[in-house]
């Protein structure tokens, strides 16, 4: 393993000297697989980001959360700093790098916490060994039906990332800049650096089938908290639906957000995420 401190829009969030600033490595099945951490003698949690994302997206969470948790934030394959191979994007190789990551940094019951793209990786990694977990967050992940993975893979999301990466930095923190939202500028400008730093072979995990959801709510055998905005991907019918194919699964909805819960509402979902671990054995 191995670390440095940066500086920048992430500094800006989370202020000089804090841990995250440190940009750890890790070496997962040939693969390196970089990370932050904010460190301390607490429980673990891990944080999985979505498609064109990195670990430095979660930073509004992270601060809310590391008080009880070490929190722990990956750049998947193909993304941040981790290593982008021309091949292996599909939800199984994203959760066997997880596994492998929990696994190299001794990590004992984590809570795993995903959005989006980490959302499924999370529910698939908590079918193979949640037995070493201690919970599981699902923040709306990409739990889509046959019929809309083939809408969004054909709408080639691909290019359109290839395109836009193509008009440079400048032209896409100034697109970003100027939509109305509530995400601090230095948030947009983090989330701008990981798109350009996403692999183009990164999108090869939406190309379909993606495994088939209802099949991974029903083989969760971990306390779940699945999490929803009131504009989200997962619609509150088919949430319904999912508590009743498993047990261990319980619902929060967050107003007032969309699919980017973790960048609009952070607080509210770093309050849903520990008012769920406090329920946790330890």
């Amino acid at each position: 393993m191995s670390a440095s401190a940066p500086h920048g829009p992430l500094a800006s969030l989370v202020g000089a000297g804090h841990p995250l600033l440190d940009r750890l490595d890790a070496d997962v099945g040939g693969l390196t697989i970089a990370y932050r951490r904010t460190g301390g003698d607490r429980p673990p949690a891990v944080l999985l980001h979505g498609l064109m994302g990195s670990g430095a997206g979660w930073a509004p969470v992270a601060r809310l959360l590391e008080a009880d948790l070490d929190v722990i934030l990956p750049d998947a394959r193909g993304h941040g700093r981790s290593t982008a191979p021309d091949s292996g994007y599909r939800y199984a190789d994203l959760a066997d790098d997880v596994i492998g990551l929990i696994q190299q940094l001794g990590l004992t019951r984590p809570v795993l916490v995903g959005h989006s793209m980490g959302g499924m990786t999370a529910a698939l990694v908590a079918t193979r060994i949640g037995h070493l977990l201690r919970g599981l967050v699902l923040v709306d992940p990409t739990f889509l039906s046959g019929e809309r993975q083939r809408e969004v893979f054909e709408s080639d999301v691909a290019e359109q990332h290839h395109q836009a990466v193509r008009r440079g930095r400048s032209a896409l923190l100034r697109d970003a800049l100027a939509r109305p939202a509530r995400r601090p500028p230095a948030l947009v400008e983090l989330q701008v650096e990981a798109r350009l730093n996403t692999s183009l072979a990164a999108f090869d995990v939406l190309r379909p089938p993606n495994p088939p959801y209802r099949d991974v709510v029903r083989a969760l055998d971990v306390p779940t908290l699945l999490v929803i905005g009131d504009r989200p991907v997962v619609s509150r019918d088919l949430a319904t639906e999912l508590c009743e194919l498993s047990p261990r699964l319980r619902l929060e909805q967050v107003d007032d957000a969309g699919h980017g819960l973790p960048f609009d509402q952070p607080e509210q979902l770093a309050q849903c995420i520990l008012a769920f671990v406090r329920t946790l054995p330890t």
